[in-house]
């Protein structure tokens, strides 16, 4: 995705309508090592308006693996995807690329997307350690991607947090 200098496949995310039972059963059924669960409701982090959600994160094989549960009626972008009954549902939502190095790096990554092309539908940042935006390629690809940057000091500290398979001491 996205053939750009600094750029690297970070993530596979999927939408769920239950993140305990989806946590509980890509445990179960497909080996994941364990989440890292937190939620940006009431941290402050997120401005009024914006989609409030409970996240799950692992990592397998160096690809994390996030899951993503809408609170509400707050986040149609990930919500669509959810067929509103009251099974269980999980659905591929996006992958994300991620931006390594320095500020300048994501300065000139977000600078080098044509929006005309690659419309993009969300964006945000976390003072000086997070930015994305998502861009919407379901017309193409079928699915959105997020482009992420994160800061040495944040990067360290989801990597300390999130489970993992194969461990750091396999």
């Amino acid at each position: 995705m996205f053939a750009r200098a600094n750029a690297h496949h970070h993530q596979v995310a999927y939408v769920t309508n239950d993140l305990d039972r989806a946590v509980a059963l890509l445990e179960r059924d497909y080996g994941a090592p364990g989440f890292y669960v937190f939620t940006n409701v009431g941290t402050g982090a997120g401005k009024p308006g914006e989609p409030e959600l409970r996240i799950a994160l692992s990592l397998i094989g160096g690809v994390e693996i996030e899951l993503i549960e809408p609170i509400g009626d707050t986040a149609p972008l990930f919500k669509e995807v959810l067929s509103g009954g009251s099974a269980l549902d999980i659905r591929f939502h996006h992958v994300a690329i991620r931006i390594d190095g320095p500020i300048e790096n994501w300065t000139a990554h977000a600078a080098s997307i044509d929006p005309e092309q690659h419309p993009i539908v969300f964006q945000g940042q976390l003072g000086d350690d997070l930015r994305f935006f998502y861009t919407d390629e379901r017309p193409r690809l079928g699915h959105y991607v997020e482009h992420v940057w994160m800061s040495p000091a944040i990067l360290g500290q989801l990597r300390a947090a999130i489970p993992r398979y194969p461990s750091e001491a396999a």
